[in-house]
């Protein structure tokens, strides 16, 4: 079998999924708000992790990233709240970055038994790369909305999350 004949027997394989799955639009299910949420998050994320691997980060890596370059000196309890995480899955991102010399460890100063994380110069050098990499995924994601309804998502988004 050529080449040329495996790319035609996998774009028609890709075809028929597609036009399965669309069946599949009409179904309950594809009106339900908790599925559709579910279901956008990890088309989102996916495209993200795809993107964002050149830099060898994921999302969950770069939102922490993201917090520690904020300037908040968040706690490791306060990332691990705020990102929805167990403690210990902030302890793994945490030493990775840290492995990577983009952030340290330090005491908080409003309770010496706790750490802040925060970022070094490299980490922040890193983060402004990372940034422009989730802004184009982003844009990828949202293609089909007009500005407005980007702001709209967003405000929306944003009262259901806090």
């Amino acid at each position: 079998m050529s080449a040329q004949t495996t790319t035609r027997g996998n774009d028609a394989d890709l075809a028929e999924n597609a036009n399965g799955a669309q069946r599949l639009h009409t179904t309950e299910l594809a009106n339900e708000i908790e599925f559709l949420t579910a279901r956008a998050r990890s088309l989102g994320s996916g495209r993200a992790n795809n993107m964002l691997a050149e830099l060898d980060l994921k999302v969950r890596s770069y939102s922490v990233l993201s917090l520690a370059c904020s300037g908040e000196n968040p706690s490791q309890r306060e990332l691990a709240d705020f990102l929805s995480l167990d403690p210990s899955q902030i302890v793994a991102l945490v030493d990775q970055l840290e492995q990577r010399g983009a952030v340290t460890r330090e005491t908080d100063p409003r309770d010496r038994r706790s750490k802040v994380i925060v970022a070094t110069t490299a980490g922040r050098n890193l983060y402004k790369r990372a940034e422009g990499i989730i802004r184009r995924a982003e844009d990828q994601s949202l293609s089909t909305l007009s500005p407005q309804e980007r702001e709209t998502l967003r405000d929306l988004l944003k009262r259901i999350a806090f």
